[in-house]
């Protein structure tokens, strides 16, 4: 085994790699204020973006789903790795090279499977691209000039040629260090008769990569007619590679997208090319299945579902085209973006529209024209008879329940006039009651279910509170946070404080004790930053110093809670000394009015009949928390 990665080289990696850089691969980012930034929670489906970032701190936190961390717990989470292959990843990124604490180096044949399976799949996306300009590729080349892709678009791309060979990339990779079963589980090789063959053969290849930019599987076009395989093949699914959960093209188009607050769904890797080549650089397509929920999660982060953003779907005008808008259509109400779909007056796609009529018709035929509602509703109502009363009743029937799905009521009751007048139905509001008790059956068949995600307005804070209020550690015993009791809000200000602007309330703070914070949580937190030398330490290094308090953390509760309070934003406008000195006099104010209740309490237990010492002594307490506590009030936080 090569051991444990060295701890400071995973130190170096983890501040080399800018943590806003790696979650904006997946995510569109947006400032939040406070040197933060938000997006939408790439671990849970949510409409409002409660997704966080702290580029200064290295954290990310979500006040949805309480997902929190640093870089490599991000990618850890979203990628599904372990931690050494996370680390592997990000230092290769960075061009760092890794110590091992046992064995030296770490030989290439140690590396985690992930990392392996992408390697050898760079490996052979490298290799295909080199066969295009073979002789036996003349075929491919052909093939691509036809549909009006020169050597620079295949480039551009990363278009390849797999040899018509048996065992051509096989020995090739092997060559390189991969074993067969490496081949095998990549889907690069399959098992044939003496051993690995080629998956792919004779075919041209296009490269599908994540979002990240990660080559992860192939589509393979079908050349020649002695060819007996299907005329796309693709690579099947595998540790790196789910068809349902890639978009190719992602990868070039991220950016665009979320600039535009626009995407554009073709159907094939032509059309995306065609597409991107004529200026519309937000397509996207499917790899070999329909468009689905999964898809649909990839694009909400990017788009961010603000109102503007549209989805465009450019499905062929034929009967499959149209099936395929139908079954996007399904998934319609997933989406926060406006839907809409395109479809050439001659029925082309794309691809074909660019090489017949040029660039300019590509991009005419992207502008929205059609809302994908209103195209689902025409499909269904075109099978029935409109001028007859029993064909506008039967196409209500069918139509109306798709109406009814809109789960926005102002954009239902529009769509149903909308509907009325497609039907030729003079009586609107008769189509609106209809289509309105519709809904109500198909509520009451479903039940409520469960409720969607919190709105904007709801309290992150007060959210997160309650999750974490459910995974205490039974050490901390005592009531749970509540965000409406001033205490528990001052403390949490106080806290983040801590955690954020150490230099605006040390050294005082680390003078405060834990039990001087009421809600045990925030107990622990600050118990967290006192095994980890203090907020005092946080005025050297703030990633450092973060860490050390995620680490001090006694389980995953008050860590998740750590995370949450170092990229929360101040509840107040400006963030100085005089307001620091306000939640620290405000805190301290509390604890003092709390033990002088305690103190007075005793008083009148011990009574007139008490050891006059011991009333002595109490009394003097008493009186002396009384100054302090006028001094507090009188002087603020020059009396601490």
């Amino acid at each position: 085994m090569a051991g444990r990665i060295n701890d400071d080289d995973v130190k170096v990696v983890r501040d080399a790699v800018p943590i806003d850089t790696v979650v904006s691969e997946y995510l569109q980012l947006r400032p939040a204020g406070g040197g933060n930034m938000k997006g939408l929670c790439p671990f849970h489906d949510e409409k409002s973006p409660s997704f966080q970032v702290s580029p200064s701190k290295g954290l990310f936190h979500c006040f949805g789903c309480q997902e929190g961390g640093d870089t490599i717990a991000f990618v850890m989470k979203i990628d599904h790795l372990s931690f050494s292959e996370t680390v592997e990843r990000l230092a290769a990124k960075a061009g760092i090279t890794l110590r091992y604490e046992e064995g030296g180096y770490n030989p290439t044949h140690q590396r985690g499977e992930r990392i392996r399976l992408v390697e050898a799949h760079k490996a052979a996306a490298d290799f295909y691209v080199e066969q295009l300009g073979g002789e036996e590729a003349a075929i491919g080349r052909k093939f691509l000039a036809e549909r009006g892709f020169d050597q620079s678009a295949a480039e551009h791309f990363g278009v390849g040629y797999s040899p018509a060979g048996w065992d051509h990339l096989t020995r090739f990779l092997r060559g390189k260090g991969f074993s067969d079963k490496e081949l095998l589980l990549a889907g690069l090789s399959q098992d044939g008769r003496r051993g690995p063959i080629d998956r792919f053969r004779g075919r041209l290849m296009w490269p599908i990569r994540d979002i990240s930019g990660e080559v992860v599987g192939f589509g393979a076009r079908k050349l020649r007619d002695d060819d007996n395989g299907p005329k796309y093949l693709n690579t099947p699914d595998t540790a790196i590679y789910k068809k349902s959960q890639v978009l190719y093209g992602v990868d070039l188009a991220k950016k665009d997208i979320a600039k535009a607050s626009r995407a554009v769904v073709v159907e094939g890797y032509t059309d995306v090319m065609a597409c991107h080549l004529a200026g519309i650089t937000t397509a996207i397509a499917t790899c070999g299945t329909a468009f689905g929920t999964d898809h649909i999660k990839i694009l909400r982060r990017l788009l961010m579902d603000n109102g503007s953003a549209r989805v465009i779907f450019t499905f062929d005008g034929d009967a499959a085209g149209q099936k395929a808008a139908l079954r996007a259509f399904e998934d319609d109400q997933k989406f926060a973006a406006e839907t809409y779909i395109a479809i050439a007056p001659d029925g082309m796609d794309p691809c074909e529209l660019r090489l017949n009529k040029g660039d300019a018709a590509v991009q005419d035929l992207v502008e929205p024209r059609t809302p994908l509602f209103e195209f689902a509703i025409r499909q269904i109502v075109s099978r029935y008879d409109l001028e007859t009363p029993a064909g506008r009743a039967s196409a209500l029937d069918e139509a109306g329940p798709i109406v009814a799905r809109i789960k926005n009521g102002a954009s239902q009751h529009e769509v149903a006039v909308q509907l009325a007048g497609i039907l030729g139905i003079l009586d609107t509001q008769f189509v609106v009651k209809r289509v309105a008790q519709m809904a109500r059956w198909a509520r009451d068949r479903g039940g409520r279910g469960p409720a969607g995600p919190a709105s904007a307005s709801s309290s992150s804070a007060s959210s997160s509170s309650s999750s974490y209020a459910s995974e205490q550690s039974p050490a901390l015993s005592g009531p749970a946070l509540n965000l409406r009791s001033p205490a528990h809000r001052t403390e949490r200000e106080l806290l983040k404080l801590a955690l954020q602007r150490p230099e605006l309330v040390s050294p005082a703070f680390d003078a405060y004790g834990v039990d001087e914070f009421t809600a045990p949580p925030y107990a622990a937190v600050r118990r967290a930053v006192e095994d980890a030398g203090g907020a005092e330490q946080g005025m050297a290094s703030a990633p450092e110093y973060l860490a050390g308090v995620r680490e001090a953390a006694p389980n995953d509760a008050v860590r998740a809670l750590v995370t949450e309070l170092a990229v929360e934003v101040f509840h107040g406008k400006t963030i100085d000394e005089a307001y620091a000195g306000e939640q620290l006099v405000r805190v301290r104010l509390r604890a003092v009015d709390l033990r002088i209740h305690d103190v007075t309490s005793t008083l009148a237990r011990l009574g007139t009949g008490a050891d006059h010492e011991r009333h002595q002594a109490v009394q003097n307490e008493l009186w002396v928390l009384q100054q302090y506590r006028q001094s507090l009030r009188n002087n603020g936080a020059a009396a601490l």
